[in-house]
């Protein structure tokens, strides 16, 4: 049976801020970290997971990020205050040990966080150019390539649609639910806030800073991403002293949707594992 997952607010920096919550009290958290592509949100992101990771007993948290999904926008678009935003809602839930999973420029802020937290568990990297070093000339053009579409996108649904049918592999993933509740969720103050992103200072490189992720890491990747190539994958595999990579074919950048159960089943049994 689906899992029930509550709709929740807090109030942390001063923004209102949603939550998703699924799985037992008593269970093990897990806080997941949507990505920052147009109309992404918790509910959209984690559609095929969230169930998935509740039933096998652990306590998920997945939030909007500050200026998406349904989260009020801030004053500060930077990703240092995104970082500090997911920092302060780990306090406010008040776990004392927990797991962290992360998809694209999630998986930046969920490596964030576990620096923050020595006694964060497990973490999960989904396919995340922003996290992981930049490899050769070809795999950075291929990902600025990438984020420059993204950059370019003024919401309607035909874009969306184009943007959609990017993001998976599996073209039947793009359904028109999909395509309009993403359009939806990337219009209006959204936008705004996305644009307004695009200002901001950038994400600082945390190349340096990988050795220090200690934890048990799952780094997941599609072999058929249209924008980080896999060799990123290998180079940040080999930077962080724990960690095993899993690498999809027929697979793009969202490995948790086009290999939803393959990802749900590799996922819990990692995070099942004693600690």
């Amino acid at each position: 049976m689906p899992a029930t997952v509550e709709r929740n607010f807090i109030d942390i920096l001063g923004l209102k801020t949603l939550y998703l919550k699924a799985g037992p009290a008593n269970g093990r958290p897990i806080f997941m970290l949507h990505g920052g592509s147009p109309g992404t949100c918790s509910n959209l992101n984690w559609k095929h997971n969230i169930d998935a990771l509740a039933e096998a007993g652990f306590t998920v948290y997945a939030f909007d990020q500050p200026g998406f999904g349904d989260t009020a926008a801030p004053t500060d678009h930077s990703m240092e205050f995104r970082v500090v935003h997911a920092i302060a809602f780990v306090k406010a839930i008040g776990a004392t040990s927990f797991d962290l999973a992360g998809n694209s420029m999630g998986a930046y802020i969920a490596a964030r966080i576990a620096l923050e937290f020595p006694k964060a568990g497990r973490l999960l990297l989904i396919s995340s150019s922003t996290l992981a070093p930049k490899g050769s000339a070809a795999a950075q053009a291929k990902s600025d390539a990438h984020n420059a579409g993204l950059r370019s996108y003024e919401p309607s649904l035909e874009a969306m649609r184009a943007l959609t049918k990017n993001t998976f592999l599996r073209q039947e993933m793009a359904t028109e639910a999909v395509i309009r509740e993403r359009y939806e969720m990337s219009a209006g103050a959204r936008y705004e806030a996305a644009q307004a992103r695009l200002r901001a200072a950038p994400a600082r490189s945390m190349v340096p800073d990988l050795p220090k992720l200690t934890m048990e890491t799952l780094i997941l990747w599609g072999a058929d991403d249209h924008g980080a190539a896999v060799e990123r994958a290998l180079l940040l595999f080999q930077a962080l002293p724990k960690a095993e990579l899993h690498v999809f074919n027929n697979c793009a950048h969202w490995v948790h949707w086009d290999q939803a159960e393959r990802f749900n089943n590799l996922v819990t049994g990692f995070l099942a594992r004693s600690l």
